[in-house]
């Protein structure tokens, strides 16, 4: 069989294993990541223009709100889907402008855990509330009981997803 023969037939192969299934799949899969990126990339633009912060910042800052207690590098880690050393860089910079605190956790000197300091959570407070109507003015022409569905059948996929997971 010549080369060209055996490429298309595993081309053909690849072809064959696709149902319409993994095609509506694909094509959803990839008109999601669309819609975030579009959204990502705005809220990125708009950050750095108001508040000279990144996304990634920004994020740190939101999961530390909801913990007021603090949270250890490692859980901020896996909260953000970063690396620790991502984590890390960002908390210096942070640290550095005395939005947050790095603190030993009482339970194991080894770890650290990250609070928002007073300017922080009060920095926080004000660029929230901002990308709060960013968000809406950017989602203002879809209707509220569009905006519903999406919101079940996402929450639905996401169920899904993590059942699929546990298999």
């Amino acid at each position: 069989m010549s080369d060209r023969e055996e490429g298309e037939e595993q081309e053909l192969d690849l072809a064959s294993r696709l149902t319409q299934d993994h095609h509506q799949s694909l094509k959803l899969w990839l008109r999601m990541l669309s819609c975030t990126v579009r959204i990502e990339n705005e809220i990125r633009t708009r950050l750095r223009a108001a508040f000279g912060i990144t996304l990634p910042r920004f994020d740190l800052m939101a999961q530390l709100e909801r913990h007021p207690e603090g949270l250890r590098m490692g859980e901020l880690s896996r909260r953000m889907m970063v690396t620790g050393g991502n984590v890390t860089g960002i908390t210096d910079q942070l640290e550095r402008e005395g939005l947050v605190l790095r603190m030993p956790d009482p339970h194991d000197r080894r770890v650290w855990a990250v609070r928002l300091t007073p300017a922080g959570r009060s920095a926080f407070a004000r660029m929230a509330a901002v990308h709060e109507r960013w968000i809406d003015e950017m989602l203002a022409d879809i209707p509220a009981e569009d905006k519903a569905s999406l919101i079940a059948l996402l929450a639905s996929m996401k169920q899904r997803l993590r059942t699929g997971e546990e298999r």
